[in-house]
């Protein structure tokens, strides 16, 4: 039985808030560098090194990489030997949530209620997903996400006879929907199967995939490919002004599903798709 304190993890999320909200994920870059390097578009090419430029400010100044600091989603892979002491694991994250945006000098976005609306002033509550694993692993991975490409993500319950021409539609479909308002180019997270949470769910861990990373599954890991063309050749392009570069990648997830169900969600990632873990 391993122990970890709750200020252990409540120091551990908030440097990972920081860094989240401050330096791209290396994956992100090297794809908005890649994409600047070979997009058409003359417009397109200056709001890629624009973006570039955003994100060595960013980081050089501790920064956030954008003024929308998001609602923060933390996913928790827990060990069955892990034990915490000195407080509970939901309250630790929201502590070095809370803190991390208050040293960050990020933007407080969640209000208390979804009518009432009052800022709760420390942009928690995060919305916290725990895994049990065996053994004593215990990693943290949080997800900053904005409203700007949040608002944009979909579910369909789809037909089982539409197949996966129908997702592969559907998918298209609501980047073509979302155009500039998810602040393109985009990672494009995609899950197919469950029930209709868990496809949403899939979705949202997508984007946690490094995007130079294709699915574990070649015919998942081809479909990724055949809709990253499609969404590209849609001529949305950075920040919706029209190039090559409408996504920087597609990760799909799958599952299992129903009989009379084919779920498929499609979440959207903005150009700073932001991601940072940690191992406690």
């Amino acid at each position: 039985m391993r122990l970890v304190s709750y200020d252990e993890i409540c120091q551990g999320v908030k440097r990972a808030v920081i860094k989240a909200n401050t330096i791209l994920p290396d994956d992100i870059l090297a794809a908005l560098q890649l994409a600047a390097e070979k997009e058409s578009s003359s417009r397109g090419r200056m709001f890629l090194n624009i973006i570039l430029e955003n994100a060595a400010i960013a980081q050089k100044e501790k920064m956030a990489l954008c003024q929308d600091t998001g609602m923060l989603a933390a996913y928790i892979k827990l060990g069955q030997e892990v034990k915490i002491v000195g407080g509970s694991l939901e309250a630790a994250v929201n502590a070095g949530v809370r803190d991390g945006y208050q040293e960050g000098y990020f933007r407080k976005s969640i209000v208390n209620d979804p009518f009432i609306r009052v800022n709760t002033g420390d942009n928690t509550p995060a919305i916290i997903h725990i895994r049990m694993v065996e053994g004593e692993h215990f990693r943290i991975t949080v997800l900053p996400k904005g409203a700007g490409s949040e608002n944009m993500g979909q579910v369909a319950m789809l037909k089982p006879s539409q197949g996966i021409n129908g997702a592969k539609d559907f998918i298209v479909q609501v980047v073509e929907t979302a155009g500039a308002n998810a602040c393109p180019p985009l990672v494009v997270g995609v899950g197919i199967g469950g029930s209709m949470d868990k496809a949403a769910d899939l979705a949202k861990q997508a984007l946690m995939r490094p995007i130079n990373l294709p699915h574990s599954s070649p015919e998942i890991a081809a479909l990724e490919k055949e809709m990253l063309l499609r969404i590209n050749a849609l001529g949305i392009g950075p920040q919706g002004m029209g190039g090559d570069t409408t996504a920087l990648g597609v990760n799909i997830n799958t599952f299992p599903t129903h009989i009379a169900c084919l779920p498929v969600a499609v979440v959207l990632g903005c150009h700073c798709t932001r991601r940072c873990s940690i191992e406690l």
